[in-house]
């Protein structure tokens, strides 16, 4: 289910120049913020809490996975070098497998990282904020990273339909319409935080079972039918 040499190509698209300095650019942000807070506002957990959960969470891990996810195999459908890669003996779920992975890690390397040194900037991981937080970046970079991969392969504009996801719906309407969290990636990964961190320092509104289903969910259903559709491709020859 896992091929090297996927992985190597797939690695090189996403780590090229100008895409690593866009990852690099929120990171670098979120660990800029933590510094001038924490020198100002001296450690703080609800502070710290606040800054991870409003600026981590809720905006550069899902950016992040959008880039990784729909970078992982977006522009090769779009400028048609796919059809090497599909022309090669490799199993076109074996394909998707193997740039989810690459997308996972990138995702995970970008948001987790340093989501856990910001949290450390600011309180000192006091109250397990740090440790809380960079759990649930790590959760929500699988599921963010096979929802957008599942959207490069079906949609032209998979960039575009993700930023709606994730700025729109997760942020704006997650913020103001109650219901609208339960189908929140954002919330599912604050569930799984909620349970490592000091009482009532985060808080989800989506329970840890239920937020665990549909990560696990989300996952397997949008990776399977990314490979459904990276399979229904046919090459020219094919037909």
């Amino acid at each position: 289910m896992y091929d090297p040499t996927v992985a190597r190509l797939t690695y090189r698209a996403l780590l090229g120049r100008r895409r690593a300095a866009i990852l690099f650019v929120l990171p670098v942000l979120l660990v800029a913020i933590a510094v001038a807070v924490r020198a100002f506002a001296g450690a703080d957990d609800g502070v710290a809490s606040g800054v991870l959960g409003g600026f981590a969470i809720a905006t550069m891990v899902p950016l992040i996975g959008v880039i990784a996810g729909t970078g992982a195999i977006g522009p090769e459908i779009d400028d048609g070098s796919i059809v090497y890669l599909l022309a090669k003996p490799v199993k076109r779920p074996t394909i998707i497998f193997t740039k989810l992975t690459v997308a996972v890690a990138v995702t995970m390397l970008f948001s987790a990282l340093p989501t856990f040194v910001a949290g450390l900037i600011l309180n000192g991981n006091g109250g397990q904020i740090a440790v809380a937080y960079t759990i649930a970046a790590l959760v929500a970079s699988i599921a963010y990273s096979a929802l957008f991969l599942l959207l490069g392969t079906v949609s032209r504009h998979a960039v575009v339909f993700g930023l709606v996801y994730a700025l729109v719906w997760e942020a704006l309407f997650g913020s103001l319409v109650p219901g609208a969290r339960t189908l929140s990636v954002q919330q599912w990964s604050l569930s799984v935080a909620e349970k490592v961190a000091g009482e009532g320092v985060i808080t989800s509104d989506v329970g840890l079972p239920l937020a665990t289903l549909l990560l696990v969910g989300v996952t397997v259903v949008a990776t399977w039918y990314a490979g459904q559709k990276l399979r229904a491709l046919k090459l020219a020859g094919e037909e």
